[in-house]
């Protein structure tokens, strides 16, 4: 019978291993408890930090969430929306793989106000909800955004017991208001509306007649031009 090849090959064979990996083990709880001794609790610093890797071998961690260590200011976290500085362009919400943001525009007919460059406002947000739940941190919205209102904040722990709780909204209209600036703005279409079939309709029935009788009249073709043929003279 061949004998197998290994360690575990026989009862005392168990018992030389077990003790092998027992002390390999138990050495590298000795060399981070001599680690920690150097560094008695962890300073909330950066990961770009030279002294990161060593101050996470401390025996006491952060006293979260009192202290929390800094996050990068180019990482992708919980999304944030500066709801006076939308335009309501509806960029974020297309260009969105998973659908994440819910938009209802509210059109108007003259402009509402101004965003903090200038940018002129006509479309209100009657309805602009995030579901942090579906989010991907793909942070494509922010790109696209022509104001810069809608950004990436370092806040990461938005724990919730229910994930509907995910959803954030940031429109802050009633639903009234909501309501009313509907309202205003079919009633302000019926308005140009009407007046253009007004002005469709003032034209006289002699004006109409004219029309008609200047489309119905044919068109004159204009007279060929003679073809020139050259004269072939004989000769006497």
């Amino acid at each position: 019978m061949s004998k197998k090849i290994g360690a575990n090959n026989s009862y005392f064979g168990n018992i030389k291993e077990a003790f092998n990996t027992s002390k390999h083990g138990l050495k590298i709880t000795i060399d981070h408890f001599k680690d920690a001794l150097k560094n008695e609790r962890r300073d909330p610093i950066g990961t770009s930090d030279d002294n990161y890797f060593e101050k996470q071998n401390a025996i006491v961690t952060l006293k979260y969430p009192e202290e929390v260590l800094p996050v990068p200011d180019n990482g992708r976290y919980k999304l944030d929306l500066e709801i006076d500085d939308c335009i309501v362009c509806d960029k974020c919400a297309k260009i969105c793989p998973v659908d994440c943001i819910d938009i209802a525009p509210i059109k108007s007919s003259e402009v509402i106000g101004e965003c903090s460059d200038g940018t002129p406002k006509r479309i209100y947000a009657a309805k602009f909800d995030i579901d942090m739940a579906k989010c991907l941190f793909c942070g494509l919205c922010t790109y696209v955004c022509p104001t810069e209102c809608l950004t990436m904040t370092k806040s990461y722990d938005y724990s919730e017991l229910d994930m509907r709780s995910l959803t954030y909204g940031f429109a802050n209209m009633s639903p009234e208001e909501v309501k009313e600036k509907n309202r205003l703005y079919d009633l302000e279409q019926e308005k140009k509306k009407a007046a253009k079939l007004g002005t469709t309709a003032a034209k006289t029935p002699v004006a109409n007649i004219e029309e008609k009788e200047e489309e119905a009249k044919p068109v004159k073709k204009a007279a060929p031009k003679p073809k020139f043929r050259p004269k072939v003279i004989k000769k006497k």
